[in-house]
């Protein structure tokens, strides 16, 4: 199923984000020419490793039976050396639950193993662009 986006006009540049059935909204910053009316697609990305390692994570300890009540994720971005092909990001899992040291070691190992941690660091991405008119 595509991912469709639509400008919102009441932005200068705003775009609406349909998946599935879920509604989003991207825009640039202030800085940027944006109404910083939703994250940047910069922080959709980052928030997708999180998104990802939390949900991998959760996933995991149902299975296996491991004791996680809560999570909290933070990824700080270090976008200095961006353009000279360097993007930075730091994840930090904040578990909690009557964890052993050994399930909390296993539980970061599997947090690298996030299906989009490989994306960004594996997997060659290809993407094709054509722009047309809009009728």
């Amino acid at each position: 199923m595509p991912i469709e986006l639509k400008r919102d006009r009441s932005a200068a540049m705003a775009q609406l984000i349909s998946i599935r059935r879920h509604a989003l909204v991207a825009d640039g910053s202030e800085a940027e020419g944006g109404a910083d009316t939703g994250p940047s697609p910069h922080d959709l990305y980052d928030a997708a490793l999180g998104a990802c390692k939390a949900l991998t994570v959760l996933w995991y300890a149902r299975k296996k039976g491991i004791p996680v009540d809560d999570i909290h994720t933070v990824i700080e971005r270090d976008d200095s050396g961006e353009r000279a092909g360097v993007y930075r990001l730091a994840a930090r899992l904040k578990i909690q639950g009557d964890l052993t040291d050994a399930q909390l070691h296993e539980l970061q190992a599997i947090a690298h193993k996030c299906p989009v941690h490989k994306l960004m660091t594996v997997v060659s991405t290809e993407i094709t662009t054509e722009v047309e008119r809009l009728s």
